[in-house]
């Protein structure tokens, strides 16, 4: 499924910090402007206040994946519906971030078998796809809004393991599709981060207006 994932029993070694990547987009909304909120994004059903939206969501999401608490949060499908901010947005956006990153860094929550987005998956993929979604929407934030953006090496080394193709770690894009759908070309040696947006389906040199 996946390029890196470790399987098996997962130890502390094995575990990621998702507190510097929850920081980082935490610190992003931050700066977010009430006139950004309805600009549009590189994920073409959204607007700024949708991405938000769906930031929460998925933070409190994969908090319970982390804890195995099974519920209709972890059977819904992220797609099904668009998803909005009330007026506490940032204050909530927070509080889920930091919440997220507390509850992975747990042990028990890269062990044995959980739910994300109603598919049944192991604790260590859950972890990445966490992480994954905090890198490739961060980003999204950060062009939607014209932020500067740098996530730290380990994130965007685990958001790649996850998003490389089975057995194509090295070569990416050398499968039709991706993990999330067809990658887009990057240039050979561009940035880390730029492959692990290309790996995403989107196009690094997106910008806002552009």
């Amino acid at each position: 499924m996946t390029g890196d994932i470790p399987s098996g029993d997962t130890d502390s070694d094995d575990i990621l910090d998702l507190g510097p990547q929850a920081r980082l987009v935490a610190r992003l909304a931050e700066r977010v402007t009430d006139g950004q909120l309805a600009a549009p994004t590189p994920c073409p059903d959204y607007a700024v206040r949708h991405l938000i939206g769906h930031l929460i969501g998925l933070a409190r999401a994969f908090e319970q994946a982390a804890r195995k608490e099974f519920g209709p949060a972890l059977d819904a499908d992220p797609a099904s519906h668009v998803p909005d901010i009330g007026p506490g947005w940032r204050d909530e956006l927070a509080g889920a971030l930091d919440a997220l990153a507390g509850a992975w860094r747990e042990p028990a929550a890269w062990r044995g078998m959980t739910r994300a987005g109603g598919v049944d998956l192991p604790g260590e993929v859950a972890g990445l796809v966490a992480l994954d979604e905090l890198v490739v929407h961060g980003w999204d934030l950060a062009r939607a809004t014209g932020q500067e953006y740098g996530p730290d090496e380990t994130s965007l080394g685990g958001a790649r393991a996850l998003l490389t193709p089975t057995g194509e770690e090295g070569e990416e894009g050398g499968e039709p599709d991706g993990l999330f759908g067809k990658p887009v070309p990057v240039p050979e040696g561009a940035p880390l981060l730029d492959r692990v947006i290309g790996l995403s389906g989107r196009d690094p040199g997106w910008r806002a207006g552009g």
